[in-house]
């Protein structure tokens, strides 16, 4: 199951793309935009320090204070969600991608 919504989202953003493309336009997104980023795993001392580490290589304006937190109704779980200033379609799929391959990551929304 790690990462099949993420991987899904990514599929309907790529079919969104090319029905864009299709239109004449070359993305969904207009960019820059704020794109949240929810990211969810066991929970652990460090899960959210790495998730901001790996937030910050992709959106080094990311402002790690306003990351969100929530724990599951049991605590073993947290999601967190970071909102950054897309700035490109690249930037984003490679933030996804190296987020669904973190070994901490369970799942990207």
């Amino acid at each position: 199951m790690r990462g099949s919504a993420g991987g899904a989202i990514f599929r309907l953003m790529k079919l969104l793309d090319t029905t864009m493309a299709d239109e004449g336009r070359s993305s969904a997104l207009e960019f820059p935009t704020a794109f949240p980023i929810k990211v969810m795993g066991r929970r652990t001392d460090d899960f959210a320090q790495a998730i901001v580490e790996v937030v910050l290589r992709h959106a080094p304006d990311f402002d790690a204070g306003s990351l969100e937190m929530r724990a599951s109704r049991e605590g073993n779980y947290l999601s967190v969600t970071a909102t950054i200033t897309a700035t490109s379609r690249e930037q984003l799929d490679a933030l996804y991608r190296e987020l669904t391959s973190h070994p901490l990551v369970a799942m990207v929304l």
